[in-house]
């Protein structure tokens, strides 16, 4: 195979590996450093490719190829010449560059392939995965108390007026359809447990954690798709490509001070196309 040939297929191997390593790396649940790595090695393999393949192996001219009219009961050259030879190799070399294009090709197409699986498979954050069961219920029981991420519980003199935190339920840090967001507004703005509000983070649009709160207009916001939701009026969308409220989770002041839920969310959190016929 030729240097120029050999350029263009470890770069299109580089390519195929880089895929890979992302489509692993996204189900194992690596780390996000090591996906981006991995999306730019094969976006740099396929560059490679497609500049070696625009360089040297589209053809650059025009050739012709002249043909000699045989005459009849005439021969110029006889039988086993020089020529005869020459034009055999190349023939083979025309089949030898055909095989070596061949070859290429079809690792063109496996690059294509990969790279495409690698950009799709990141889709399913969007929602449950294929063949799993939507969950419509959460974690939250009457009586959980609210569990931060670092396993410590809230109490009702944690958090000060306009600023909030992230909880789950008690002993279940990290489930993502029971992650709430607990916002304590001045008591009095609305129907709250002196001042505590707790809403689903999961956006009702795509899924996405609604993660940002502005304190000044009293709004949570995804910042997926720009959907906001106003806090004091029940999760009632405000702006953006939502098309329902954030469900809010009942919570109450326990007698010992910790703030705890008094059931499960009244309606299935996420998006409104998986909650149908429910």
């Amino acid at each position: 195979m030729m240097i120029k040939d050999r350029v263009i297929a470890f770069s299109l191997i580089v390519a195929m590996l880089g895929a890979v390593l992302f489509i692993v790396a996204y189900a194992t649940g690596g780390n996000r450093l090591f996906e981006g790595l991995a999306v730019a090695f094969a976006a740099a393999g396929l560059s490679g490719a497609a500049i070696g393949w625009a360089f040297w192996i589209f053809p650059d001219e025009q050739v012709v190829d002249e043909r000699d009219v045989a005459v009849e009961g005439r021969s110029d050259a006889p039988v086993g010449s020089a020529r005869d030879f020459e034009e055999i190799a190349q023939t083979e070399a025309a089949l030898m560059t055909t095989t070596r294009r061949g070859v290429l090709t079809r690792m063109l197409y496996a690059a294509l392939g990969l790279f495409g699986i690698a950009m799709v498979v990141p889709v399913r954050s969007f929602g449950p995965a294929l063949g799993e069961t939507i969950p419509f219920h959460t974690k939250w029981r009457k009586g959980s108390r609210m569990q931060r991420e670092d396993g410590t519980f809230v109490k009702a003199t944690d958090l000060n007026v306009d600023s909030f935190t992230t909880v789950f339920p008690e002993g279940a840090i990290g489930d993502e359809q029971s992650q709430t967001m607990l916002i304590r507004v001045q008591d009095g703005l609305a129907q709250s447990a002196d001042g505590y509000l707790a809403y689903s983070k999961v956006c009702t649009h795509a899924g996405c954690p609604v993660a940002l709160y502005r304190t000044d207009s009293k709004q949570m916001m995804c910042p997926c798709h720009q959907s906001v939701f106003d806090v004091v009026r029940d999760g009632k969308v405000v702006s953006g490509p939502a098309d329902h409220a954030l469900p809010r989770l009942p919570i109450e002041i326990a007698p010992d001070g910790y703030v705890v839920a008094t059931g499960d969310f009244p309606e299935p959190v996420g998006p409104g196309f998986w909650n149908e016929d429910v």
